[in-house]
């Protein structure tokens, strides 16, 4: 493996990128499947300085003919994809600073981290997650960049606030459509049974390597503004390997009254964190925001029980809506029960008449590094303690 300096000396020679610039970015990557893998190959291979790696699954046998990262006895041992990749990554650049969040775009990923990254990108397979990652740059003001393959097929795009928004990209279908979630282990399943690959290692070297080129762009904003480089927000680049065949399409929307663009700042630091009990964050919020009444929305509803629809036999739940499922499955006085049979009594706001004020804010669905939206502003959560 080479040295970092002879990295820097062989970068050093494009006269575009700085080496400086890439070993300072903080670049956040959702999703370690095959296209993650080969993303983040390239930027260890870089050097950029630090990488957060975002992504819920576990690496299966199915995955090793097209991830880079990972070996058999990670698939044997079922490991988490963000760990196994961290570990690998350190291997090719011990430069680079790796953080791993073994969690869902959706729900496990403070407002507050995306806020301290450069860029993001994304690597996920389908529509929510991508509109999860949109929703959090946008209200953090950072740019993201979208990458998608299939079969021989690949796209790339680049989102950024004020410029191009995927959420207005959708249409009224693909709306409808939105919470579908289909992992790529289903992906893989669906092609295998028409009889064909669902995606290949080529695919995916392919539109990661235009995906890293597009992110070290937006890092270099100087050169972007100047006009030295161009950027892909506001386009779509298209590759079809079957008959070799690319092309660059115009794919951009940005539709003022759009709910996803609610910019959240000015953002207020605190010393509230995951940690504190719901009755002391509140009282440390007055104290901050100057009001007898702080209210916080929930990004996720707060569930205390279920009830049977037609017996009205009720179930202690304590959860955070996305874990409802999963609780249910796992209770014998519940299984069996499908999800329509059960009403969820719900919270989606923490003020003094929440009953359970002894109940920290983790345990009620916030993540670490979050920010607060309340009805006195965006409050940043304080992550001393909690990393």
């Amino acid at each position: 493996m080479a040295s970092e300096q002879t990295k820097n000396d062989i970068f050093s020679l494009l006269s575009w990128m700085s080496a400086e610039k890439v070993a300072a970015a903080r670049i956040m990557v959702v999703g370690c499947g095959a296209l993650g893998n080969e993303v983040l190959k390239n930027l260890a291979l870089l050097g950029v300085g630090h990488l957060t790696l975002v992504d819920f699954d576990c690496v299966e046998s199915r995955n090793l003919s097209r991830s880079i990262l990972f070996t058999e006895q990670d698939a044997i041992r079922k490991r988490p994809k963000v760990e196994a990749a961290a570990e690998r990554i350190k291997s090719i650049s011990r430069q680079t600073e790796v953080e791993t969040i073994s969690g869902d775009i959706a729900y496990d990923i403070g407002l507050g981290l995306v806020r301290s990254m450069d860029v993001v990108i994304g690597c996920v397979d389908n529509r929510w997650a991508r509109y999860c990652i949109n929703r959090l740059c946008m209200r953090a003001g950072k740019a993201w960049v979208d990458g998608g393959i299939d079969g021989l097929e690949g796209t790339a795009r680049v989102f950024r606030p004020g410029e191009n928004c995927y959420a207005c990209n959708l249409g009224p279908e693909a709306m409808k459509d939105l919470a579908w979630r289909m992992p790529c282990s289903g992906i893989i399943r669906r092609n295998e049974e028409a009889g064909r690959a669902a995606t290949t290692p080529i695919t995916a070297s392919i539109i990661a390597a235009v995906q890293v080129q597009e992110a070290l762009k937006l890092i270099h904003h100087e050169q972007l503004e100047a006009g030295e480089l161009t950027s892909l927000c506001g386009k779509m680049f298209c590759y079809e390997g079957q008959h070799l065949t690319t092309k660059t399409v115009s794919f951009k929307a940005y539709d003022d009254d759009c709910p996803v663009h609610e910019r959240w700042e000015p953002v207020v630091a605190s010393d509230v964190m995951t940690t504190m009990t719901v009755g002391e964050s509140l009282k440390r919020l007055k104290g901050l925001l100057k009001s007898d009444e702080v209210i916080i929305t929930l990004n996720d509803a707060f569930v205390d029980f279920v009830e049977h629809r037609a017996t009205g036999q009720q179930s202690k739940v304590m959860k955070p809506a996305r874990a409802v499922a999963d609780y249910v499955e796992q209770h014998t006085t519940l299984r069996g029960f499908l999800t329509g049979d059960l009403l969820q009594h719900e919270y989606h706001e923490i003020d003094d008449t929440f009953p359970y004020q002894q109940l920290t804010l983790k345990e009620v669905g916030i993540p670490a590094w979050d920010v607060l939206s309340t009805n006195r502003g965006f409050v940043m959560l304080d992550v001393r303690c909690e990393m």
